[in-house]
């Protein structure tokens, strides 16, 4: 049977799917400068989608464009049912369908989801059935090493999830354990991918095209997919395409460009949310977009406790004289 995930993949790049950062603006900025990257929803609970949208659309987290296909939607969940509704729900917003298998917080391994999965692969089997019951777009898997340094059971795990039918698989280099501590082992993925005959995207600390260029070499994974790292550059993965078509490597964008995307991103986030709720979710960007220069610190400083818009945007027009 033809991998229906090819040719959704053409790219050798994705943005990896991170809660509360990959909503519709963050998706829509990283499609500005890559055309062809697969995007990747937030992680949405498919017991949210039974419980709450009741097949109403809508709704701030599943919103997208035209251009933003390639797009995978992540769900997340272990009630195979509930997997396979909002499976049939999402089908008609995304390109793929994504099982999120590799979510190392507590309060979503605790409740039997996420990277918990890797402890019982029958059930994540399951899982991969009834998502794939449910839709007629490619299905893919994501996970981590195991569940703890002891627990290694990666490979086998891919093994499984590509015999219940994922026809894609991104994999963390870390254990649930590690969480996002110590660093990603990328070489670890060369096993997974040498024993699986689909698509393998590797995931963890990769935050420059010379870092994607490692992990491709010790990985062998056919392309790597960008979470925090195009948080505050979103030409990342556009960079790194590029890289791995014409062997160029494009230079990371001076501070004025990074201050006029953090200023997109503000806007279009007040266009989504309201101003007030805008302004607060977008404090957590400033660290990413705000960094590498002298007083950046003093400058962030200032942005987390303004709530006035005018204030935040003559901020940063003026954070130049802060590099200076």
């Amino acid at each position: 049977m033809a991998n229906k995930a090819l040719p959704l993949i053409q790219s050798r790049v994705s943005l990896a799917p991170m809660a509360g950062i990959t909503d519709y603006v963050l998706r829509s900025l990283v499609r500005k400068y890559s055309k062809n990257c697969l995007l990747t929803t937030e992680m949405i609970s498919s017991e949210y989608l039974a419980q709450t949208l009741n097949g109403r659309s809508g709704t701030e987290i599943l919103k997208r464009d035209e251009n933003h296909s390639p797009i995978s939607y992540q769900i997340s969940g272990h009630k195979p049912h509930l997997m396979k509704q909002a499976a049939e729900f999402l089908s008609a917003y995304a390109d793929m369908i994504d099982i999120n298998m590799g979510c190392p917080v507590k309060k979503v391994v605790g409740g039997q989801d996420g990277a918990a999965l890797m402890r019982n692969p029958e059930l994540a089997a399951d899982l991969v059935r009834a998502v794939k019951d449910g839709t007629d777009k490619p299905v893919s898997v994501k996970f981590r090493l195991g569940y703890t340094a002891d627990e290694m059971n990666y490979v086998e795990f891919g093994q499984q999830m590509q015999e219940a039918g994922a026809e894609f698989i991104t994999i963390h280099g870390r254990t649930r354990s590690q969480m996002y501590s110590g660093n990603a082992d990328w070489a670890k993925i060369k096993a997974l991918k040498k024993n699986v005959d689909i698509p393998v995207f590797a995931n963890g600390d990769i935050t420059s095209i010379d870092d994607a260029i490692k992990c491709l070499e010790l990985s062998k994974a056919d392309g790597v997919a960008i979470g925090r790292g195009a948080i505050g550059d979103p030409t990342l993965i556009g960079r790194i395409e590029h890289y791995l078509h014409t062997g160029e490597k494009l230079p990371i964008p001076p501070l004025e460009d990074r201050i006029e995307m953090l200023k997109w991103h503000l806007e279009e986030e007040i266009k989504l949310r309201g101003e007030n709720v805008a302004i607060k979710f977008m404090r957590k960007f400033y660290p990413y977009y705000l960094s590498g220069f002298e007083n950046a610190k003093v400058l962030r400083s200032k942005l987390v406790l303004e709530e006035d818009y005018n204030k935040i945007i003559k901020l940063l027009t003026t954070a130049i004289s802060y590099s200076n």
